[in-house]
């Protein structure tokens, strides 16, 4: 698991120098990362959502595009388009920005849902499929999309389908007032981005996604998760609950927190300060709670409150 630690940390201390007094939703992006699950950062402008992306994308040295989303957008503008050569007398693909390794859809609900699905195909089987023509992405592929949650005026709500293609949910929040003295200090001359360096390469980051894949789960843990899934669909506040690919979101997130911090085996606190980031956005809360102000964060609250914990041995092999 050192490698997972050294490139984890690593990319979270290089962030932090941009995005100030933010750590714990950096790690949660870099866990996003490391186990190969696109992120949804749902908060107001002007928090770092987007300079979040920019210094990830820096610090892995992987390529960055930004697509601003408008109502105006169609998918071609996402995902490309085949043009036809008059010299050659064939098409050939301009390729969108979606080909890149991490993309930032920012503003994701202002397109229309026929561009948003645009994205569906490439999020799930990370390749792009443009007049017949399949163009695998390449790696690494994470998608970091931003929405407003206030602002609803000429915006279309994300389908259920897209929402479950984002493994974590983050809200970045503002800073406390030392923090953003400390942001105005660092900002004095010029935007700490435009000095960040790479701290890992593309092949590090490679190696250690394939590493979390190698930590271990007992039974019991296995168990704890699919019982808090199946809660939700169960929950009288809830009218459609987390789905299976709710499940194996909070299984590989748990993953990578257990390897970022050093261990090779989860346990049951890993799964529970997961468990709001990846499965709070899967839930529909019933018209009923919506009227009482219940959210599905507080959904999540109360549900950990009340599934049974696995006992001690979750973290033995045999």
């Amino acid at each position: 698991m050192n490698i997972v630690q050294t490139v984890g940390e690593r990319i979270v201390e290089n962030v932090a120098q941009v995005i100030i007094g933010k750590r714990n939703e950096i790690r949660l992006t870099v866990l996003g990362l490391l186990c190969q699950g696109h992120i949804l950062i749902e908060d107001v402008p002007g928090v770092g959502k987007t300079m979040m992306a920019r210094a990830l994308a820096r610090s892995i040295g992987a390529s960055f595009s930004r697509i601003q989303f408008t109502p105006d957008m169609l998918p071609s503008d996402v995902t490309g388009v085949s043009v036809f050569n008059q010299l050659t007398r064939e098409f050939e693909f301009r390729p969108g920005p979606i080909m890149s390794q991490i993309v930032l859809t920012d503003e994701i609900n202002r397109a229309t849902p026929k561009t948003q699905a645009a994205l569906l195909e490439a999020m799930e089987e990370r390749q792009v499929t443009v007049d017949g023509n399949t163009y695998m992405l390449e790696e690494p592929f994470l998608v970091i999309a931003t929405q407003n949650p206030i602002e609803y005026e000429g915006t279309f709500p994300l389908p259920e389908a897209q929402l479950d293609r984002f493994m974590l949910r983050i809200r970045l929040g503002y800073p406390n007032p030392q923090e953003e003295i400390a942001m105005l200090d660092s900002q004095q001359y010029e935007h700490p981005l435009h000095s960040l360096k790479q701290v890992v390469s593309v092949d590090d980051l490679l190696a250690a996604q394939r590493a979390v894949r190698e930590v271990y789960l007992n039974h019991d843990i296995k168990n704890y998760i699919v019982n808090l899934v199946t809660t939700t669909r169960q929950h009288p506040d809830v009218y459609l609950g987390a789905s299976p690919r709710g499940a194996l979101a909070l299984y590989r997130a748990a993953q990578a927190r257990a390897a970022l911090v050093g261990r090779d085996y989860v346990i049951p606190d890993d799964i529970k300060a997961l468990a709001e980031a990846t499965l709070a956005h899967r839930i529909i809360v019933g018209p009923n709670a919506r009227i009482k102000d219940i959210s599905a964060s507080s959904i999540i609250h109360s549900i950990l409150n009340t599934v049974p914990v696995p006992g001690a041995t979750v973290g033995a092999r045999y």
